[in-house]
């Protein structure tokens, strides 16, 4: 099953290119539930309400078209990040330092956080900060976690996993710390929609393309990982307590590149569904 928020933070089901409004169904599920201190309610007890949902044409829908996707999670304490994470993206940007030690890769660097305020859906664009730097994109295969949980296994990894979806990490590049460059207000893209784990029979063989105005950028796989999803989940829970909407990126596959205002990024997956996001010339809200 396909879970989005959309519009005034509205919850949906997708099927094709429709959305039914289901955001009562949840109210009324959360209702009386304990407050959670860390995470997202919706996430936390995202199988009652799948179990609840029904016949989706009982509910009110709209176009996909016609709404403002949100990223399918509310509420994550923390958005989780892999830094090169496949061989071909560690071996294009060694590229880029000619004459220059060779970097740490995900083994000698382990993982890093985002900024939470970065987090925006599909339907909200990039906006770009720095006209004057370098911004790329990075589509990367995302994984949310639904349960919490602390030191688990590789072999248990994949049971606390809600769903997956895609995401874009959006990079300035410089010599700021990587959590400053990556944390900029929209530059943590996810959506369009949370897709439950039972559609993915395997997170570690999915593919996915981005393209940029049309022209492909990446065209990746997941069976390229260097840390595959289950030693990635196990890696990241052995340093923080993983909370329900918690979001792992995966890692950037090669075919990075600059974006500017007005480029469109277009994401293909067959399984995690298209996904469209448009880049804009950040404009200060409280100027």
């Amino acid at each position: 099953m396909k879970f989005c928020r959309f519009d005034d933070d509205r919850y949906g089901v997708v099927t094709g290119e429709t959305v039914h409004d289901i955001t009562g169904l949840v109210e009324t599920v959360l209702a009386g539930k304990k407050k959670m201190r860390w995470g997202d309610p919706m996430i936390a007890h995202l199988d009652e309400i799948r179990a609840a949902v029904g016949d989706v044409s009982a509910y009110p829908s709209k176009p996909v078209s016609a709404v403002t996707l949100l990223s399918p999670t509310a509420n994550p304490s923390k958005l989780i990040a892999a830094p090169t994470n496949y061989h071909a993206h560690v071996a294009e940007m060694e590229a880029r330092r000619p004459g220059q030690p060779p970097g740490k890769g995900i083994a000698g660097s382990g993982l890093f956080l985002k900024a939470n305020s970065a987090m925006v859906g599909t339907g909200e664009g990039v906006h770009i900060r720095f006209l004057d730097k370098l911004t790329e994109h990075e589509l990367e295969f995302m994984i949310v976690i639904g349960k919490e949980c602390s030191q688990v296994s590789e072999a248990d990894a994949l049971n606390y996993v809600a769903g997956y979806c895609l995401s874009l990490d959006m990079t300035v590049r410089g010599g700021e710390e990587r959590s400053m460059r990556k944390s900029i207000d929209s530059y943590a893209v996810i959506g369009p929609w949370l897709v439950t784990k039972d559609e993915i029979k395997d997170p570690n063989d999915v593919g996915f393309k981005l393209f940029v105005n049309g022209q492909i950028r990446h065209d990746a796989h997941t069976s390229d990982l260097i840390y595959n999803c289950q030693k990635l989940i196990s890696l990241a829970s052995e340093f923080y307590t993983l909370y329900p909407g918690d979001v792992i990126f995966t890692g950037a596959p090669a075919g990075v590149g600059p974006v500017k205002p007005g480029d469109v990024m277009t994401g293909e997956c067959e399984l995690l569904g298209p996904l469209e996001v448009h880049c804009f010339a950040y404009k200060n809200p409280h100027a």
